[in-house]
């Protein structure tokens, strides 16, 4: 059995009679120098750092004799090495005795409700995917500079009026926490930040939209697919939480950045031919704080990313090969998009739609405009959707 025990900055004094037991009778603990030294001489066990890199050493947890010991920082299902312990060993394989999260003793602090605050965490993933329209959360630090990376961050996607709290060693004797804006942070960061901290943002001015978003939210050059299509997209799309799309022929990534956004989890890449495009995407990406991966050109650049579990093609479908190569690469069960506005890609997606099945539509939308002193019905361009599951 390996037995996880959560621990706070207070050390053996917060922790409970079934978790002290524990690391008593334990032989062999594993942990980092942090969490380690946090044990006093009461455990008496040999203590074994982690070694780098982490993946096989926790591969090779299950092959010792007897109980194994590891201790984490908090609750160790909550971003920690608990949960990467149950999926590479099995929930009856391994028992978890957790502490209070950061996250709880942060909202404490804080006077958040648990339930409506996100939880985003550094520790792997990057600096932007932090960036929120609104709302509130509590982001776990990768080190010391996450704080200023943030504020940073917040500060140049127009969001340096967020409330902005570090709170550092929670629950020990040198807990710290300061509150000031993300724009003053990034003026000023200070350089006595400790590496064990978190960052509590309530994000303004506060416009988050659950819904898809308009299309003047994104930096686009015009080679965007409009509100109303992208919405019919995202529906035939049909995004599942932790779900990889591609967006191929992707302008402004306005399709990837609504996937990211419709599902925990879910994450994009986006395959653009143009180089200021594919910058712009950047931009959105980051304003967004959304997991896409930026591109170029398909289906050259197929050969660097993940096989999907969705693909919409919303442009170059008549390129030679390109549907075919889209095809052979999604899952088995996955959903594939494709617009034709063309009469060329059209006869191609009839094609492929007598070929493969699925469903074919066809979309006509309409935007109330002046006309003289009137108003008249100006048409956009029709889009024929092509969508399929791959058996």
């Amino acid at each position: 059995m390996i037995v996880v025990v959560g621990i706070g900055a207070d050390g053996m004094a917060g922790l409970s009679a079934a978790a002290r037991d524990e690391l008593t009778r334990a032989t062999v603990i594993y942990g980092s120098q942090r969490q380690l030294g946090l044990l006093d001489a009461s455990v008496t066990a040999e203590r074994r750092l982690w070694p780098s890199p982490l993946l096989p050493a926790l591969q090779r947890l299950d092959d010792a004799d007897g109980d194994v010991h590891v201790v984490a920082s908090g609750d160790p299902l909550l971003h920690g090495v608990g949960a990467t312990l149950i999926r590479i060993h099995g929930p009856d394989r391994v028992r978890v005795l957790p502490h209070v999260s950061s996250v709880a003793l942060a909202c404490a602090r804080l006077g958040w409700t648990v339930q409506d605050t996100e939880v985003i965490s550094l520790v792997t993933g990057e600096p932007h995917t932090a960036v929120r329209r609104g709302g509130r959360a509590v982001v776990l630090s990768r080190d010391r500079t996450s704080p200023n990376e943030l504020a940073r961050l917040l500060t140049d996607a127009g969001r340096g009026d967020s409330e902005f709290s570090v709170l550092e060693q929670l629950g020990g004797p040198l807990e710290r926490c300061r509150t000031t804006t993300a724009r003053a942070w990034a003026a000023q960061p200070p350089d006595d930040v400790d590496d064990l901290n978190v960052i509590a943002v309530r994000y303004l001015p506060d416009e988050q939209v659950c819904t898809v978003l308009p299309d003047d939210a994104y930096a686009h050059d015009g080679q965007i697919t409009k509100l109303p299509i992208r919405a019919a997209t995202l529906a035939a799309l049909a995004p599942r939480p932790g779900e990889l799309l591609w967006d191929v022929g992707a302008g402004s990534g306005s399709i990837a950045i609504e996937w990211c956004r419709s599902g925990p989890g879910c994450r994009a890449v986006a395959f653009e031919r143009d180089e200021l495009r594919r910058n712009r995407i950047g931009v959105n990406v980051r304003s967004f704080g959304v997991r896409v991966q930026v591109f170029g050109a398909a289906p050259e650049a197929f050969a660097d990313a993940a096989d999907p579990d969705a693909v919409f093609v919303g442009g170059g479908a008549t390129q030679l090969g390109l549907l075919e190569a889209c095809f052979d690469r999604l899952r088995p069960g996955g959903r594939m998009v494709v617009h034709a506005v063309t009469v060329e890609s059209e006869s191609l997606v009839a094609r492929w739609y007598s070929q493969h099945g699925g469903e074919l539509r066809r979309y006509q939308h309409y935007q109330a405009d002046a006309l003289g002193g009137f108003t008249g019905w100006r048409p956009a361009r029709p889009v024929t959707q092509w969508t399929v599951v791959k058996q």
